[in-house]
């Protein structure tokens, strides 16, 4: 029973660095190829409309409930201590260095991250990806490049937006139902974040941008299996990509923690 359970620990544990190695070496090729012509504008255009325009309805909504929920939550305490007056700045921090980026994120690795390897994987399976070098084309400089630079500058932008959505949220609670006035709420919101506060979460945006891209475009370059392969490599896709989200997170701002003290 012992022998069996090392066994399958081995297995696992040379899978993952099988996944590493591979993932390092597309990150590699990725980024090398964004650099060297010719540049795929048009590709780059169209990958961010649908991980950026295509994303603001469904993060609109839920940085809004965030921001709601966010400010109920926190003022249920702070009423106890007299302290309505500082939910503003909490929510603010909190939403700008954290929830922001963290919660915009994993909407788009499940929205975007998951099409992402579903088309390329059924691509994959068809033997497309094989068509494309047979005619002399570098799979990755036409298919993982474009992703990858456009889910880099989307997600910054989107993150910013979530911000802004998230604060006007609790906006709305602290002024209709806590009785803060509208000055003294922004007052306090912009009063509470430096610039620091700012750059930290739109970095961590901006590499949970790219994780996404690499992850998704690598299970869907290694389907295998038909329909049903591509089906599991979806699914592997987006909880590979929702760990690799929250471990960079606490990497990140353990070292912001430690720069920016």
């Amino acid at each position: 029973m012992f022998t069996l359970f090392f066994i399958d620990l081995g297995r696992k544990v040379l899978s993952f660095l099988y996944f590493c190695g591979g993932l390092a070496n597309l990150a590699v090729q990725t980024v090398y190829l964004t650099f060297k012509p010719p540049y795929k504008y048009g590709r780059i255009l169209e990958q961010a409309k649908k991980a950026g325009y295509d994303s603001f309805p469904i993060v609109s909504l839920v940085a809004l409930f965030i921001g709601f929920i966010f400010a109920l939550q926190t003022a249920y305490f702070m009423q106890r201590i007299g302290s309505e007056l500082y939910i503003a700045s909490l929510v603010a921090l909190s939403i700008v260095r954290e929830l922001g980026p963290v919660i915009t994120a994993l909407i788009v690795a499940g929205r975007v991250g998951a099409s992402n390897t579903a088309e390329l994987g059924s691509m994959q399976v068809t033997e497309q990806i094989d068509a494309l070098e047979t005619l002399a084309t570098n799979p990755v400089k036409y298919l993982v490049v474009p992703r990858f630079v456009a889910l880099g500058v989307m997600m910054p932008i989107l993150t910013l937006y979530a911000n802004i959505i998230g604060i006007l949220g609790s906006y709305f609670i602290c002024t209709i139902k806590l009785g803060i006035t509208s000055s003294m709420y922004m007052h306090v919101t912009f009063t509470s974040l430096l610039y620091k506060d700012l750059f930290t979460g739109l970095f961590k945006s901006w590499i949970f941008g790219m994780l996404i891209a690499l992850i998704s475009c690598y299970e869907g370059f290694n389907v295998e299996g038909g329909a049903v392969g591509v089906g599991r490599a979806t699914t592997r896709s987006v909880v590979f990509t929702f760990i690799m989200i929250i471990a960079a997170d606490c990497f990140f701002t353990a070292l912001f923690y430690f720069i920016f003290p």
